[in-house]
């Protein structure tokens, strides 16, 4: 009987951001399942659009037994703190140690993001995976799932048999890619042995607005990688990279496995050839007050809502969701008096707000400050918060399962929630920080997406899954936040040699 211990441990760290990561973070979980051990993990996560529900499937599927150890999610944020990394490896190195030395262990699945750097480690993948590989010896498979943001350094490649990353951004295909995981490791099993492996680093960072896949010249990249799969015999993952690491191995990565050594150098340098061209990865993004003008004029005829992204704020990213350059600039240009109560913005991320809304209660209107002035990689602070009445419009337990593609069938739990109104704008309140990528969270406070004008998203990217379908056009804005849009406006002083800032 095959025994496979799985784990999982997902940060994506922004290290110019405001806020750690500390282990209640992991606790809560936020935009992730909060943490589990043991057998709750499989019952919760089974099913669920994530790496290891895929992995649980196909594993299943095999007629392999699991072996659940831990699972660890925290939204985006800064650093890993020493002792949550601590405690979350530690579990893991300990639950490998007793089946090792119990009924035994065959293999090892990690589902990791790729980007987390922890306070003590830079690379803390790496640094897990180094520790299981000392754990279980040269020749026991270890393989694990990446986010197609993740940071890749050689060392994770040294250590782990197989690495395989998501194809999608927005992620639609966490789940399917648990399942190329678990077919790497049949693979694994049925040759004795590591495939080869080719990798090739780009010299450059990419903007986190120019990487998706909903758009050229990543459509077009990621369906070149799937046919030269399929040409080559080969699995090719290339992650985009996470460009907000301050950490010697951020950057994008394209690697390779295949039974051919041949085979695989031949793939990795074919699509390298493709990807490396820099001027396809070169975007404009809008400011505020221009990416606001134009959604009220592109709003007077579109028969769809406007989507702008507030891109610099996105809590998928290190941002706090609570910053307030795109709500000031909404009721400077009156947007809501142009098209009252069809103009919302979320996820507005004001644990005081909410419970001052909730006392209140539906129908009233309440004084407040609204949102936070954060800290930014400028070194200014974002803009002040909005101060004025608002009218509660409604109120939510912050209980909320998502329908979208994007980790489809996941219930977050994000405190109290309201719908604030003021002067015709609605603002999403909640208690717990979310990006903005599926309509359910709206729908959540009583806004209904598709019969609003102008709708702002706190998120880069992953809305486009759920929000592009119902939006007459998108826009991108770049008001103070957290989140650089480009990579060169950051104070960059750990990347590798000649690492370019731009394509």
């Amino acid at each position: 009987m095959t025994r496979i211990l799985i784990a999982g441990y997902q940060h994506e760290t922004n290290t110019f951001a405001p806020s750690l990561a500390d282990w209640a973070a992991f606790e809560r979980g936020d935009s992730f399942p909060a943490y589990v051990h043991g057998a709750p993990m499989v019952e919760q996560l089974a099913g669920v659009n994530i790496p290891v529900g895929g992995f649980i499937q196909s594993a299943r599927q095999r007629g392999w037994t699991l072996l659940p150890s831990g699972w660890a999610g925290a939204i985006p944020s800064s650093f890993v703190t020493r002792e949550a990394f601590e405690r979350i490896a530690n579990v893991i190195c300990q639950d490998v140690v007793t089946a090792r030395d119990g009924a035994g262990l065959d293999a090892v699945y990690l589902d990791l993001h790729g980007a987390a750097v922890a306070q003590h480690a830079a690379d803390s993948e790496g640094e897990l995976l180094a520790r299981l590989r000392a754990l279980v010896g040269p020749d026991l498979p270890i393989i694990a799932s990446l986010d197609l943001h993740a940071n890749v350094s050689p060392r994770m490649l040294r250590e782990a048999d197989a690495l395989v990353a998501y194809r999608s951004y927005p992620h639609v295909d966490m789940a399917e890619t648990g399942e190329r995981a678990a077919e790497l490791l049949a693979q694994r099993f049925k040759l004795g042995r590591r495939q080869a492996l080719h990798l090739r680093r780009l010299p450059f960072l990419i903007a986190l607005n120019a990487l998706s896949t909903w758009l050229e010249p990543a459509r077009g990249l990621y369906a070149e990688l799937q046919r030269l799969d399929r040409h080559h015999g080969v699995v090719l993952s290339f992650c985009m990279g996470f460009p907000a690491s301050d950490i010697e191995d951020c950057a994008p990565m394209i690697w390779g496995h295949g039974h051919s050594s041949e085979a695989v150098t031949q793939a990795v340098e074919a699509l390298y050839a493709q990807v490396a061209e820099p001027a396809q990865w070169r975007l404009e993004i809008l400011s505020a007050r221009d990416a606001v003008s134009q959604a009220i004029n592109l709003a007077e005829s579109a028969d769809k809502p406007v989507v702008i992204a507030d891109t610099q704020d996105n809590p998928g990213a290190g941002g706090d969701s609570n910053t307030t350059g795109l709500l000031h600039a909404l009721l400077a240009q009156g947007a809501g008096q142009r098209y009252p109560g069809q103009v919302a913005l979320g996820l507005m991320f004001d644990a005081a707000a909410a419970r001052a809304a909730m006392a209140a209660g539906v129908g009233a209107e309440i004084e407040l400050a609204l949102g936070t002035a954060v800290p930014t990689f400028t070194g200014q602070p974002s803009d002040p918060p909005v101060s004025g009445r608002f009218k509660v419009l409604a109120l939510s337990d912050g209980a909320c399962t998502l329908t979208g593609p994007m980790m489809t069938g996941l219930t977050v739990q994000l405190g109290a929630c309201a719908c604030l109104e003021i002067e015709g704008i609605r603002v999403a309140v909640v208690s717990g920080k979310k990006q903005l990528l599926d309509r359910e969270l709206l729908r959540m406070v009583g806004i209904q997406p598709e019969a609003m004008r102008i709708i702002v998203v706190k998120s880069s990217n992953h809305f486009r899954a759920d929000f592009q379908p119902i939006a007459s056009q998108v826009l991108v804005a770049k008001a103070a936040g957290p989140m650089a849009a480009d990579p060169a406006d950051l104070p960059w002083r750990h990347l590798a040699a000649g690492m370019r800032l731009r394509p």
